[in-house]
């Protein structure tokens, strides 16, 4: 049985401190129903998902403690970043993605998947959960012209990092190394199709199988049906996650200011505290910003705030604005008497 240390694992300092009663730490690998994979100093182990860890919340990446006299863990540790977005379905409640990730790798392709709005709010999810965001355009080998996909990335993301490349090329690991390393973690997140098991292979050593794309719209089927954590050639761990066919953000007014942080330097210039950006005199930022950039903003900006409301608040929030239109109505009449 393969053995790890715990720095190897990525521990360090932070879960060091909360260490208590001679509990044994060990990283998930993977969630299950009734159990989770996990990793220690004594190799690989399965744990049952007990009632302590539903209730604390578990995902891949995190770090959990176990009872050396029961085997069963009882301690999910405080974490150093998390992934999470909204459930789409219900709009109340947040899925955690992957836990104690340093990098995100968002990866989209040099084709039809390549889609700006969409990034952001990759990009958003990880500066909100404290993960640093890194954009990998796969099948950079099919595109006529990948410099035009990697170009228009770096001027609608500024600041980020892209990598545009051949995920089969066996250069790839290399270009990546960096990120890679012993005690690092990276995630990986895009749709269904852009080569996110391709990529992984090509990291991880591993060959798991992956499924041609539509050719209408670049979208494949899941090849990665659940989350899981494998080992790179590097030494660092890989995080593979489903494709995402929606991506509601959660408490991200943090990220998206990281993302749109310059709409969010000009606003403080503009002459009204409240501007709105539209057609406020002496708004700094409504000529300066691309139009179709701006919009985006204000979706995602709205979407984080109402997203955010309680049933209370949201049902508040109709009723004044049911009032509102009620009260227009009813001028609208007299007037016309």
């Amino acid at each position: 049985m393969t053995s790890y240390t715990l720095p190897a694992l990525g521990w360090n300092a932070h879960f060091a401190a909360q260490l208590t009663d001679n509990l044994i730490p060990m990283r998930v690998t993977d969630i299950h129903k009734s159990f989770i994979g996990t990793l220690g100093e004594s190799g690989a182990e399965r744990l049952d998902m007990t009632l302590d860890l539903v209730d604390q919340g578990v995902t891949v990446g995190d770090w959990v403690l176990k009872d050396p006299e029961t085997g069963q863990p009882v301690q999910v540790l405080a974490r150093q970043t998390l992934l999470k977005r909204r459930n789409a379905r219900t709009n109340l409640d947040d899925q955690l993605i992957a836990a104690n990730v340093d990098t995100l790798f968002v990866v989209s392709s040099c084709n039809k998947d390549f889609n700006v709005a969409r990034l952001e709010r990759y990009f958003a999810l990880a500066h909100q959960g404290g993960a640093e965001p890194v954009l990998i355009l796969t099948k950079a080998d099919l595109a006529d012209n990948p410099g035009e996909f990697e170009a228009e990335a770096m001027r609608s993301l500024p600041g980020v990092m892209v990598y545009a490349l051949d995920a089969l090329d066996p250069a790839t690991p290399e270009k990546l190394a960096g990120y890679c390393g012993e005690g690092k973690t990276v995630a990986l997140l895009g749709t269904s199709g852009v080569g996110k098991t391709t990529l992984t292979n090509a990291l991880t050593g591993l060959n798991q199988l992956t499924q041609d794309i539509r050719s209408s719209d670049a979208r494949g089927r899941h090849t990665t049906t659940a989350r899981s954590m494998h080992q790179m050639q590097a030494g660092g761990w890989l995080i593979d996650t489903p494709g995402m066919r929606a991506l509601r953000l959660a408490d991200a007014r943090e990220g998206l200011e990281a993302v749109f942080a310059d709409i969010e330097e000009l606003a403080g210039q503009c002459r009204f505290n409240d501007c709105a950006h539209e057609s406020e005199p002496g708004c700094a930022v409504r000529d300066i910003v691309e139009p179709e950039r701006l919009k985006r903003w204000r979706k995602l900006m709205n979407e984080d705030t109402y997203g955010n409301e309680t049933i209370a608040e949201s049902r508040e929030r109709y009723r004044k604005v049911g009032k509102l239109h009620a009260g227009g109505k009813a001028r609208g009449v007299s007037k016309r008497k």
